[in-house]
Parts: C-alpha cells; sequence; structure tokens
C-alpha cells in the first residue's frame, strides 16, 4: 500500500513537473501571440421599390427581411464586427444618376448594440433602385483595413438597375486587390437573370449564392454565414508572379494569392534544402465563361531550366476550380557536414494556364489564383519509394508478389502431384 502510494505521488510529481514546464508561471497574455483580430460582417440589403411584393410566407419582401434581421442580430456572436448597409432606401425619383448614389451604412461596422441595430432596421421602407455596383464599392470600404476576416452578405430581390457598372465585374476588382474579402449573395425569390448576376459575384470572390423562397431559409442562411466569418480561417498572402524566374518572388511556406491572365505563365522561387521536400499544389477558379479544353500546369525546374518534376491537369467541361500539384523531393548530399555543402537549392515554380474565352468576356482583372507552398523533410534516401508517391507502402506491395508467385509455384506442385496421383489410381 504504501509502494502505491509513494508511485502516485511521483506520478503527480511528474505530471506537475510537466505542467510547469510546458506553463511556466512567468509566461503573461503579452508573451503570447498577438490576439487576433474580430472578424468584420457588412449586411448589404436591397430596399428598393421591388420589396413591396408579397410572396414571401404571404408577407412582403421587405418584411421577410427585417424579420430575418432581427432574428441575425439576436444570434450575432460576441466576437463579430457587424454592419448593415442599405441600396435604394432614399431616393424615390426617377433621375437614375441619382438613384444609382443612393446607398448608404445605416448602422457603423464594430461592436454590435442590438437594440440599436434592430431600431436602424424597423425605420427602413422599400423605396428605389437597385445599384448594387456601387453598394459593393461601398461595403468594401466599410470593411477596409487591418487582417480580419470580411465578408459581405448581399440580399437582394432584383439584378443591378445601375448599368453600365457592372457589380460583377465591382465584385472582380475587389478580389483582385487582395483583400481577403468574400462576398455572399442570397435571391429573394429570383428571377434567372438575378440568379446569374448574383451566381457571378459570389463565384468572383470565392463566395456562395443561395436562392431563398422563405423567411426562415434567410434568416438561417444568413447566420450561418456570418458564423463561418466567426471561424478561424487562413488568409492567403497577396503577391505577384514574375515573367521568368528571375527576379520572381521569393516566397516561404505558406498560402498565397494571385492573379493570372488567360494563357499566361507566372513564376516564383523556393528554396529546397538537401533533405527536403518541395510540396506545391496550385488552384485557379474560372470566375467567368471560358471555352471547352483547358488545363493548368505546374511546374518546377532549376534556374538554368532543366524541368525537375510537373503536375498538370485538364477539362472540357464547365468548372469553377481546376488544381494540381506537385512533390519534388531533393537528396540529402552525401557527407554533407558543413553549411556550404547543405547550400539550398533555389527551384522555379511555374503556373500556367490555357483557359481562353469569347470576344465578350473581359478578361482584366485575370483569374484568381491560390498557390500553396511547402518545404517538409523529404524521404530517408533519394530512392526511397516515398519519391514515387508510394511511401512505404512500396515495401508492402512487394511482399505481396514475393508471396502471390510463392503461393502460385506451391498451388501449381499440388496441382500437378494430384493429377499424378489421379492418373496412376
Amino acid at each position: 500500500m504504501i509502494t502505491s502510494k509513494r508511485l502516485a505521488a511521483g506520478a503527480c510529481g511528474l505530471l506537475a513537473a510537466l505542467v510547469v514546464g510546458l506553463f511556466p508561471a512567468s509566461a503573461t497574455a503579452a508573451d503570447g501571440p498577438a490576439a487576433k483580430e474580430p472578424p468584420k460582417v457588412d449586411l448589404v440589403l436591397d430596399v428598393s421599390g421591388s420589396m413591396r411584393a408579397t410572396d414571401i410566407d404571404g408577407q412582403s419582401r421587405m418584411a421577410a427581411a427585417k424579420q430575418a434581421f432581427n432574428e441575425v442580430i439576436d444570434a450575432v456572436p460576441d466576437e463579430v464586427r457587424l454592419g448593415i448597409r442599405t441600396l435604394g432606401a432614399t431616393y424615390p425619383g426617377d433621375d437614375k444618376a441619382q438613384g444609382c448614389k443612393d446607398t448608404k451604412q445605416l448602422y457603423p461596422v464594430g461592436p454590435l448594440n442590438r437594440t440599436e441595430a434592430k431600431t436602424a432596421v424597423a425605420t427602413l421602407a422599400p423605396t428605389g433602385w437597385t445599384p448594387i455596383g456601387p453598394a459593393l464599392l461601398a461595403a468594401a470600404q466599410d470593411l477596409d483595413g487591418g487582417d480580419a476576416t470580411k465578408r459581405i452578405v448581399l440580399i437582394t430581390d432584383g439584378e443591378d438597375t445601375c448599368a453600365p457598372l457592372d457589380p460583377c465585374e465591382v465584385a472582380r476588382d475587389i478580389a483582385a486587390k487582395g483583400i481577403h474579402l468574400v462576398i455572399d449573395t442570397l435571391g429573394l425569390v429570383p428571377d434567372a437573370k438575378t440568379r446569374a448576376q448574383l451566381t457571378c459575384i459570389a463565384e468572383a470572390t470565392g463566395g456562395t449564392y443561395t436562392s431563398v423562397q422563405h423567411t426562415a431559409e434567410l434568416s438561417g442562411r444568413v447566420k450561418q454565414l456570418v458564423d463561418r466569418a466567426a471561424d478561424p480561417v487562413v488568409n492567403p498572402v497577396a503577391t505577384e508572379g514574375a515573367k521568368q524566374c528571375e527576379g520572381a518572388p521569393q516566397l516561404k511556406p505558406g498560402l498565397y494569392s494571385d492573379r493570372e491572365s488567360f494563357g499566361e505563365h507566372r513564376w516564383y522561387r523556393v528554396d529546397v534544402l538537401p533533405g527536403q521536400e518541395l510540396r506545391a499544389s496550385v488552384s485557379i477558379a474560372a470566375d467567368r465563361a471560358v471555352h471547352r479544353d483547358y488545363g493548368v500546369l505546374l511546374r518546377a525546374s532549376t534556374v538554368h531550366g532543366r524541368e525537375i518534376v510537373r503536375g498538370s491537369e485538364a477539362g472540357d467541361g464547365r468548372t469553377d476550380v481546376l488544381s494540381t500539384g506537385l512533390r519534388y523531393p531533393k537528396a540529402e548530399a552525401d557527407g554533407a557536414d558543413d553549411d556550404a555543402e547543405r547550400a539550398a537549392e533555389t527551384v522555379c515554380v511555374q503556373v500556367s494556364n490555357s483557359f481562353s474565352a469569347p470576344a465578350s468576356v473581359k478578361t482584366a482583372p485575370g483569374m484568381p489564383v491560390e498557390l500553396t507552398i511547402e518545404v517538409v523533410d523529404g524521404p530517408d534516401e533519394a530512392s526511397d519509394a516515398a519519391s514515387f508517391g508510394l511511401g512505404r507502402g512500396w515495401w508492402l506491395l512487394a511482399v505481396l508478389v514475393v508471396f502471390g508467385l510463392l503461393a502460385g509455384l506451391v498451388w501449381g506442385w499440388i496441382s500437378r502431384w494430384r493429377v499424378s496421383v489421379w492418373r496412376t489410381n
């Protein structure tokens, strides 16, 4: 019994020592990583005249939107900085130039006072035009600054009425700025044109489109999007590839975003030490109409132009994203004891695409590119089966082949012996 107690006491002492070692008493919040900036969400609501229509659960679209907004405001997580912007809420006239300026910040993006936000929403009444493009530009300004997760949630019942400012082009321009702002769109009882426009806006920034027919659908979806903004995410680092390897940006392991025109080649540089493996993947979003037959190439080469390895993917039909990847293990140098022998090799990474589009489709800004770079410890040897993507499973495959061969020989010998016995008898 005494021995058991001593063992238990010793185990507790060891556990306490580990805890103290991992979490020293001198450590304070100031010594840890900086607090993450709160996520920002701007709800953009259409308050144009068409919101008077009474086709959502027996009430007007405006009434359904107000009810949904009240439920959303009650459920917003405390860490989210929420704002509300309107479009078409103040100008009832026929002057298009004036109507297309009709967007205002109803509630500023920041810490949420739920009572004030609900009071502001209660004052809204269907009024004017549908300036979606100007409202998106203004909402992007509302969310400007900082490195927080940023999201615009657009709720509308119709397409933009302020052409030629195309809201889809506005969304592409916003995405091209590299500020990691996502636009989600919700269409209230949408027609085909509205659905197509809202889908285009969402796809341009990596957001989602949802068609809404009922009040519960609207409130549930907006709550979901606001909660999604509060989830931790990794924001890509904006970079700009070069036309050739010389002078290309030097990338460290991480996630990067860029823009690439149709048929363009872009270069980046990555350092890989002996004994390390470069893993890279790329995705290009087809955020506009493209011709059939297209492809994406991810290629790694030396600074002298010798290709080391490549990955490619092709398609023939509608797609939203096309992705491919590669792996390049660099062998450990024999007798690499000093720094000179362990010098890093600069690998040139090329991203190319063979997309093309009809003449009516704008090619600027380029299509979104997301590039992932990893540099990890490589296989034990240059000839390791992991170099071929099989990992240690190669040895299991070899064992199975040998076992199958031996089993076949034994079974053949037994079969011949049985036939011989049968003929003898």
